[in-house]
């Protein structure tokens, strides 16, 4: 449990806000009828502008908020949150430290009424299961107040300042957060509750918080979580999604569906980006459809509906409800952004390169986010459209302002930029041209997951990557960096095929770029990214003893290529999914002990000095329906 904030922020100058946290007066609530006047009816307020604000009227639900925030903590939060989300979509600096000063306020508001512990004390030293009662609700509210505030105020000063000394202290915040939410349970946990409304409002911030924190730290790669976890972290996958589903049970508590938003983002967004693409969609549809029942033109439950749509394959519909996310509200523009991404890449997935450059170019002119991605994008996607003297007079244009374009967030380059600018200055030197920029991007946003889901949109692009493959073997002198390109379209054909259902094929594609990977001179990513994709298709297949060994190759025989923190999450999320299949049927690691003990002959790869034949996708024959790739999860 949290100590007094005087100890924890004494030598915090910046701070010093909370220090005096004893010498401030809390107002009184306005004078009027319609106002708040206590503690339920604060709750029954705030409940009612988080309402407003998931019906697109974020005006009104901030200016509801607005006159009682310097009493009320629920209101202090609620304010603090809404210019919060608004600081993180617009990346302005101004808005960011005015989302600062008022959740520096609402944590003032919400300490002043928190209750008081000795100068060494907390609860969990000094309350006892009697003494939890003891506690007035206003006193138990505060506490999960106060963990909420730290949390945003953590998170405002990672992206405020890119100086060492804001990320430790934003450290020691979450620090902070995360052990008065674990107080918060033990209080769930022995309180004795007298009204079932106010228990349900309790819990679901409890289930929230608890929730996110273990399903944050859960994701985080091998290394970062051992040290977590020595100052005092701990993560643990499916108590997080159990918690959160608990919490998204209580809909209409205050942050029931605020529950339900955290796992939907889960399932939908986050295991796609950082994991496998393994998020349960079917949970995700179902814990949306009361969603946008009470809230039919919610901004946000339209752009979920629209990402479990295009998840499944469904990309015309995705189209549909994205556009219709876009159109639901005009007053924060910034929301539109994320629709305009996922327009962009359906449209991509479609072979529509035009409509993905155009969502590209709004990108690149309204969005403060990477400037430098968007641009990229662009040129890549142009691209892929038959060239003429003009457009590439406007590639060059467009990859020469990339390098340009790059920033910092964080005081920390942004990965995906880092490998945009590497991309653009090697199409530079190259005198004009990249080997499947397009599709080596939709591959770094895991996108053939769900190209995967339709054979349709799967075999053009298959067809592209042979094509390329045949140009490449019968031109070799025309490529500066031959080996580099050749392994990627080996890659990007090795994904493609896994979606296809031949393994095998899949299989020796990867391997021979392992069988290359000291040749290669420029893209020393393919490797590593190659040996983790023969680790997933290895645990498609539940040969266990190769996944391991490919993972452990993956994450020790590699270091200092692009994108590399995103592969060591892919690393963890595989090792994840290794465990929980291992735990739930412990009898596929013995059966794959005792295969390994007589190992089949080695696999032969066809030579990289002979071609290969341009081949049809269809030159296999058809698959048989039961082999077809799940594109959900991957798994055959």
């Amino acid at each position: 449990m949290a100590t007094s904030t005087k100890q924890t922020d004494d030598s915090d100058h910046e701070e010093a806000f909370e220090d005096a946290v004893d010498q401030l007066q809390i107002s009184r609530p306005p004078d009027d009828a319609l106002s708040p006047t206590d503690f339920n009816s604060c709750i029954l307020d705030c409940h009612a502008a988080l309402k407003m604000f998931l019906n697109n009227q974020f005006s009104l639900a901030k200016n509801r908020m607005e006159p009682h925030i310097d009493w009320s903590m629920y209101h202090a939060l609620g304010y603090g949150t809404i210019l919060y989300i608004q600081a993180v979509m617009t990346f302005d600096m101004n808005d960011i430290e005015t989302a600062i000063q008022a959740i520096k306020k609402s944590l003032i508001v919400c300490n002043k009424q928190r209750r008081k512990v000795g100068l060494f004390g907390s609860f969990s030293r000094e309350a006892s299961k009697n003494s939890y009662n003891e506690l007035t609700n206003e006193e138990i509210h505060a506490e999960l107040c106060y963990a909420e505030c730290l949390l945003i105020r953590a998170l405002l000063t990672f992206i405020q300042d890119e100086n060492l000394i804001s990320f430790v202290k934003g450290g020691l915040k979450i620090r902070e957060c995360y052990k008065v939410y674990k107080d918060c349970a033990k209080i769930l946990a022995n309180r004795r509750w007298e009204s079932e409304s106010q228990k349900h409002h309790f819990e679901s911030g409890v289930k929230m918080g608890v929730g996110s924190f273990n399903l944050m730290i859960s994701l985080l790669p091998g290394k970062v979580l051992k040290l977590l976890e020595f100052v005092g972290f701990s993560g643990n996958k499916q108590l997080g999604l159990s918690e959160l589903e608990h919490g998204s049970d209580l809909f209409t508590s205050l942050r029931g569906p605020l529950c339900s938003i955290i796992l939907i983002a889960y399932h939908t967004v986050v295991s796609y980006v950082l994991g496998l693409a393994d998020g349960d969609i079917d949970m995700a549809d179902r814990l949306l459809q009361p969603c946008l029942q009470t809230y039919p033109k919610g901004a946000l439950f339209l752009f979920y509906a629209g990402r479990v749509a295009e998840i499944r394959g469904q990309i015309d519909e995705a189209v549909e409800k994205f556009e219709e996310s876009i159109a639901s509200q005009q007053e924060w523009r910034q929301f539109h952004h994320l629709c305009y991404w996922e327009l962009m890449w359906c449209h991509c997935f479609k072979g529509d390169w035009l409509m993905g450059m155009k969502y590209a170019e709004i990108l690149c002119r309204e969005s403060r986010w990477s400037k430098a991605t968007y641009t990229y994008q662009k040129a890549t996607f142009l691209m892929m459209c038959e060239q003429t003297e003009d457009s590439q007079t406007h590639l060059e244009y467009l990859m020469g302002e990339v390098p340009r374009l790059k920033q910092r967030i964080a005081g920390k380059s942004i990965p995906i930029e880092k490998f945009a600018v590497s991309k653009a200055k090697r199409f530079l030197d190259q005198k004009g041209y990249l080997t499947l920029p397009a599709l080596e991007l939709i591959y770094t946003w895991n996108g053939f997951n769900i190209i995967g889901t339709r054979q349709d949109l799967l075999q053009p692009i298959l067809l592209i990557i042979e094509t390329t493959i045949n140009k490449i073997l019968t031109n070799k002198d025309d490529y500066s960096h031959y080996i580099d390109e050749y392994c990627l379209a080996l890659l990007l054909k090795g994904v493609c095929q896994k979606f296809r259902g031949q393994f095998l094929q899949a299989e020796q594609c990867f391997l021979e770029i392992l069988q290359n990977e000291k040749r290669i001179k420029v893209d020393t990513y393919i490797p590593p990214y190659a040996t983790l994709e023969l680790a997933i298709l290895c645990l498609d297949q539940r040969r266990i003893p190769e996944v391991k060994k490919h993972l452990e190759a993956a994450k020790k025989n590699y270091k200092g290529y692009l994108l590399e923190s995103r592969l060591h999450f892919r690393i963890h999320a595989t090792r994840l999914s290794l465990s929980q299949m291992v735990e739930e049927d412990p009898v596929s690691e013995s059966l794959s002990k005792d295969e390994n003990e007589c190992p089949s002959p080695p696999r032969e790869v066809t030579p990289m000095s002979s071609p290969v034949k341009e081949v049809s996708p269809l030159d296999d024959g058809p698959i048989p329906e039961s082999t077809v790739v799940n594109g959900a999860t991957g798994i055959a």
